[in-house]
């Protein structure tokens, strides 16, 4: 039955469609932005907490322990603490994930040897590397917007303004354009964050291939749901804590201009130095604790709702 007045699409349409959808980098790419989604709103107040720890610097204790942090957030903002920055987190998140997952698809079968059917460790943590500088670069501008929404309402001394009426997303975005130096600004903090994301994204898909074989019982092709679960977030734990201090150094540079907060980093090797001097080396892992706490949820849900996502899309195209 249709709606009076409507005309439904031709059949070739429909079939255009559907074999479109149904190609594996086009399933990949809405499967991937499905993941990120998914993944990111389960971990949210985890995820906001693990950067306002990243920001705070010595003198500015506000936020002490996962627990307590949580419950003065809760206290102060309510939910909607836990959930802020996350609109912009998915926004930002859904093309990073999307590209981000059929790029490493395209990556692979560029690197694949002539001949051959598998990839190796190298070459695939290479497609990995490749992958996540490709999203990374194509979504810069989200992130740092993402990390000042993230910060604005948190209570630190010297930004506690809990009456002050906050910016959105592209009313950030629009400030920083016009106030700190035009594109510059939205890209501040984009060389150590391509410095930790290329080896992220290579350590990560080749671990979670690695424990997604491992996870698989002999005679299957493929591991069960919690198979799949537990080779994210161990792929998720190795990864993240190999390369967590070049996320924090990020964030840093992300917020160097920000008002009430105080980094004055000229560089890489500055920061580093500074942040070792000033807080010690366990400065560079400020924030791993909840981090790592998401991992788990976080990347397992990703790979798993993208596998899901994936196989759907595939099996919707296929049924032509």
């Amino acid at each position: 039955m249709t709606t009076p007045g409507l005309i439904p699409p031709p059949k070739e349409t429909w079939v255009a469609l559907r074999s479109y959808v149904g190609q594996p980098v086009t399933a990949s790419f809405i499967a991937g932005g499905v993941a990120g989604a998914v993944s990111r709103t389960v971990v949210s107040p985890l995820e906001r907490l693990k950067i306002l720890f990243q920001v705070q610097g010595p003198g500015n204790q506000s936020y002490q322990g996962v627990g307590p942090a949580l419950m003065k957030m809760w206290r102060e903002e309510g939910w909607r603490g836990f959930m802020r920055g996350n609109g912009t987190n998915c926004i930002r998140i859904v093309p990073y994930s999307a590209v981000q997952f059929s790029s490493y698809g395209i990556y692979k079968k560029l690197l694949l040897p002539e001949g051959s059917n598998d990839l190796g460790t190298f070459r695939r943590l290479t497609a990995g590397a490749m992958a996540g500088i490709t999203s990374v670069v194509a979504t810069y501008p989200l992130d740092i917007v993402r990390t000042r929404l993230s910060i604005q309402s948190a209570s630190f001394a010297s930004l506690g303004r809990p009456d002050t009426k906050l910016p959105g997303m592209f009313a950030t975005m629009k400030l920083m354009y016009r106030a700190e130096g035009g594109m510059v600004s939205l890209y501040r903090g984009l060389g150590p964050t391509l410095a930790g994301v290329a080896p992220y994204v290579g350590i990560n898909f080749a671990t979670y291939e690695a424990m997604r074989k491992f996870m698989t019982p002999e005679g299957e092709q493929n591991p069960s749901a919690l198979g799949k679960l537990a080779a994210g977030a161990i792929s998720g734990a190795v990864a993240q804590s190999v390369t967590y201090p070049f996320d924090v150094l990020r964030r840093r540079f992300q917020v160097n201009t920000m008002s009430g907060i105080g980094y004055q980093y000229k560089g890489l090797w500055d920061a580093i130095t500074i942040i070792v001097k000033a807080e010690g080396p366990k400065g560079l892992y400020k924030g791993l604790l909840p981090n790592l706490l998401k991992v788990a949820p976080s990347i397992g849900s990703s790979f798993l709702s993208f596998e899901i996502a994936r196989d759907l899309l595939l099996g919707f195209g296929g049924t032509l």
